[in-house]
């Protein structure tokens, strides 16, 4: 069968549903951790209400330990149709973790994933976007069809690629091949967290909403007018994106990209699935 013909641009929705994940596993106090509640309790609620109203689908990727804390809040992501995907378990740094310790986070990962869906999870995002050098090899290994944590490329899906040698003391670098993993590329930019939301330091400058939708509308129009058939991947924590203002520049985001011809929002397996189609 003839896969059906590319849209002019995907726009993939993504939401980092942190929770309070990285507060308890650093062990921060009452005040930081319900900075992170704010998710759960309010944020995605309100997230997932604009998504039911645009009609939109979206990619949410979840440490099992806001499965395990808070399941009517997952739950309410699941009910509404969209995918969950895997993000650790207490959103752990995986590059500073054992080989078997990485293993067994993601393992335990899956299991809350599959208890809560009832399906094996298609995509996977590392937490902090903090790979070891083993991670990807263990997430194709372990059956995922999709990575999205690397930046080597902006709205082009492409596959993995494994075998990777640099020697920083020889001054030289030997690059693998592809395997069968797929490859959703992100950006700091597209993320709202560096925007919004201050560092292990304590407060810290935070951008109006409009210099961040200045930012993403000129990614949308770039790839959609130079780019076709491209994905454009914008990340989002319902802790940061889900405060009101930041609510308004997500309405007008999804506004302008609806006003764009040829647009489509959509999944990341699904996106995955057709792209796959094509590059078997």
């Amino acid at each position: 069968m003839t896969p059906a013909p590319s849209p002019r641009l995907t726009v993939a929705l993504t939401f980092d549903h942190d929770a309070i994940s990285s507060e308890v596993r650093r062990g921060d106090g009452p005040m930081t951790i319900s900075r992170g509640e704010f998710g759960p309790r309010v944020g995605a609620r309100r997230v997932l209400e604009l998504l039911d109203r645009e009609g939109i689908p979206s990619t949410w990727f979840v440490p099992g330990h806001t499965i395990e804390t808070f399941p009517e809040s997952v739950a309410a992501v699941v009910a509404a149709g969209h995918e969950l995907a895997c993000h650790g378990w207490l959103h752990e740094d995986l590059s500073t973790l054992t080989p078997d310790g990485e293993r067994a986070v993601l393992a335990r990962s899956v299991e809350a994933l599959i208890g809560i869906t009832g399906e094996q999870p298609r995509g996977f995002r590392a937490p902090y976007w903090a790979l070891s050098p083993r991670t990807l090899g263990l997430v194709q290994e372990l059956g995922f069809s999709y990575d999205s944590s690397l930046m080597d490329d902006d709205v082009r899906l492409h596959r993995v690629r494994f075998g990777d040698e640099h020697d920083a003391a020889a001054g030289t670098s030997r690059l693998g091949a592809p395997g069968r993993l797929v490859e959703v590329p992100i950006s700091w930019a597209l993320d709202d967290w560096p925007h919004f939301e201050p560092g292990t330091g304590g407060v810290g400058p935070m951008s109006a909403p409009s210099k961040v939708l200045e930012i993403w509308l000129e990614e949308l129009r770039w790839a959609h007018e130079r780019e076709p058939g491209g994905v454009l991947t914008i990340t989002m924590h319902p802790e940061a994106i889900g405060r009101g203002s930041r609510m308004r520049l997500l309405e007008r985001f999804v506004a302008e990209a609806k006003g764009l011809g040829g647009v489509i929002f959509d999944r990341l397996d699904a996106v995955v699935e057709r792209w796959s189609a094509r590059h078997p």
